[in-house]
């Protein structure tokens, strides 16, 4: 099926299955702990009949208003060609303004950049305690079995990082089968539950939850960042869109994952009303003494492929970040010949590895995880929220006032929760939070950096037409073959051409000056991929143009010059490119640190040998020495 079609039948059915396991894995596996927390955690209240209804019709608006309405209805329309997430919908953005001729803003970027930021926060935190809660129901099984939680949890979380470098495309044709058979259970074990207490139903009214925050002033406002819990897989469904499409997404949430989320949190707030002291655990709690171990083995099982969705998002992430020029080259593997977007990245995978390891050893629970889990995605969400005004303004046309209308209402309830898990803050809420500060430097680092590493080289560039012109009155010695000076100003000449011509004074029969130009589109047609000028005595400009999600190739872009009318022989080529060696300084630009940041990231960079697929026997580095 061509990409943009909309799919229909047994591959509609196809895809909404296999959206159960990467999509809803995250939100599908908050029953563990969501409910829990709100009458166990920190600042827990009483489970009394009047307050378990009051939190239930909270869950209930909270997945209507949030999930529903603004991820289902609204924001998955914001795709960019087909593809979601935050840098996807910043690129979307920026198309939109540079097509109306505007002016590009500080903040729009910088939130953008900040929200893919806090993805790696959640990243780190949402393996940690989605596993650690599954096996936290040995405990409720028996005590025997406390000492052996945070080792068993830790082993299974390094097995999952191993096995990232094998891929995950056998592992996950079997995702959307077990997670069928999760959400059955859900439903299964909640319907249970209500025909023993159908009063509990009374709690889809509002009036519940008005009456909830009457009662509890304050208390309920902090509850109300556990209540956040039940939709912190919100997000997930935005950055998924490119890999399944809006229809089957929005086909497995309403037709499978909504209705088993709301028959088990409504199954658990029955049992609370008839046993409040099951508080302590509610959602094991529900199972018949025969079917707990089998729940623990199926609810480890669904946390495992919930986490492997939220790493397979942070290398997606990754990608899209050193293709818009937010990351230093870095090397990233494509696990499956079938499948583009099934890709490892080792560096993000250990570090999320170390991140997930040390957060199970410092917090010890998932109750005290609970406190910084939430804070990184209502960021999200609430940036999230920002950026659809601008769309709305910027892309889809819409007046001020329509456009704030709807930021408006979508803010009302994300900064309620932002508030609410703002309190967390202090009891752990820091650590994503530090984790996605981390990573916003050193994005907006490399940004920085690589912008005045452009104007410095361009500081000392020769025109091109200089150049040519002192070509044509003093011909150097033209040798056999072709080179290709890679560049990134497609104006001027590369300083791998000058340096060559000044040390070895000859020239290749065929030049080829190569420009790569990342795109703010995911993909970019084959057919429009390359674009060839003959400029003159042998020399061409060629463009290669590439979508964000897509890995540019050298070897590949030459082939195609070849119905372009540039026709030269792979074995007599040689590639030049230009290694910049970077010296700090104090000149204006960056902060001193930050240029000393450039300078080692730059130097621990991927070399562009491996990123853009050259052989190494025909590259040919000319070094030289840039102050910044």
């Amino acid at each position: 099926m061509e990409r943009g079609a909309s799919p229909t039948g047994r591959y509609l059915g196809l895809l909404s299955l296999t959206a159960l396991g990467v999509v809803y894995g995250d939100i599908g596996t908050s029953p563990l702990y969501a409910l829990r927390e709100c009458f166990r955690g920190r600042h827990a209240i009483a489970p009394t009949p009047a307050n378990v209804l009051g939190v239930l019709s909270l869950i209930f608006w909270s997945l209507a208003l949030v999930v529903s309405l603004k991820y289902l209805a609204v924001v998955l329309r914001a795709d960019n060609r087909g593809e979601g997430g935050i840098l996807a919908l910043m690129a979307l953005i920026q198309r939109g303004r540079l097509m109306r001729g505007a002016r590009s803003r500080w903040l729009m970027p910088t939130l953008g950049l900040f929200g893919a930021a806090l993805l790696y926060g959640d990243g780190a935190i949402t393996p940690a305690i989605s596993v650690l809660s599954a096996v936290e129901g040995l405990q409720v099984a028996t005590p025997v079995f406390e000492p052996y939680v945070l080792p068993l949890t830790i082993l299974i979380l390094v097995a999952l990082f191993f096995i990232q470098q094998r891929g995950t495309a056998r592992v996950g044709a079997v995702f959307g089968p077990v997670m069928v058979v999760w959400f059955f259970t859900l439903g299964g074990l909640g319907l249970a539950h209500i025909s023993n207490a159908p009063r509990v139903l009374l709690a889809v009214s509002p009036s519940h939850a008005a009456e909830f925050f009457a009662r509890n002033a304050s208390r309920g406002f902090v509850v109300l960042g556990s209540v956040f819990l039940v939709v912190t897989g919100g997000e997930a469904l935005y950055a998924d869109m490119g890999h399944f499409g809006r229809r089957p997404i929005r086909l497995a949430w309403f037709g499978f994952v909504l209705p088993a989320l709301l028959l088990n949190y409504f199954g658990q707030g029955a049992l609370l009303l008839s046993a409040p002291q099951a508080a302590v655990n509610p959602f094991f709690r529900m199972a018949p003494g025969w079917a707990l171990y089998p729940l623990i083995v199926l609810a480890t099982a669904a946390t495992i492929i919930a986490s492997q969705a939220v790493i397979s998002g942070a290398f997606s992430l990754t990608r899209q970040a050193v293709q818009l020029g937010f990351s230093p080259r870095i090397q990233i593997e494509h696990t499956s010949s079938a499948e583009i977007g099934q890709i490892y990245v080792p560096i993000v995978n250990w570090a999320l590895m170390l991140c997930t390891v040390a957060l199970v050893l410092g917090f010890r629970s998932s109750s005290a995880m609970a406190g910084a889990y939430g804070v990184a995605v209502t960021s999200t969400m609430v940036i999230t929220t920002v950026l659809l005004y601008f769309l709305s303004r910027e892309v889809w046309g819409w007046d001020r006032a329509w456009a704030g209308m709807l930021t408006t209402f979508f803010l009302t309830f994300d900064l309620a929760f932002f508030a609410a898990n703002a309190l967390k803050i202090p009891q752990g809420g820091w650590v994503p939070l530090l984790i996605a500060g981390g990573a916003l430097v050193l994005m907006s680092t490399w940004k920085r950096g690589r912008e005045i590493l452009v104007q410095r080289l361009r500081e000392k560039s020769v025109p091109f037409d200089l150049l040519l012109g002192d070509l044509l009155a003093e011909p150097p010695i033209r040798v056999p073959g072709t080179a290709v000076f890679l560049t990134g100003a497609p104006d001027s000449t590369p300083p791998a051409l000058v340096h060559n011509l000044a040390h070895n004074k000859v020239l290749h029969e065929q030049v080829v000056l190569l420009t790569i130009v990342t795109e703010e589109v995911p993909h970019v047609p084959t057919r429009e991929r390359v674009q060839v000028a003959s400029l003159h005595d042998g020399f061409y400009r060629v463009t290669a143009h590439y979508g964000f999600m897509q890995d540019p190739n050298v070897l590949e872009v030459l082939a195609n010059c070849q119905a372009e009318g540039l026709h030269l022989r792979l074995a007599a080529t040689t590639f030049f490119l230009g290694r910049e060696t970077l010296i700090p300084t104090d000149r204006p630009g960056m902060a001193l640190w930050r240029e000393k940041l450039f300078s080692f990231m730059s130097r621990n960079a991927l070399r562009a040998t491996a990123f853009f697929k050259l052989p190494p026997d025909q590259v040919f580095e000319v070094g030289a020495q840039v102050e910044l």
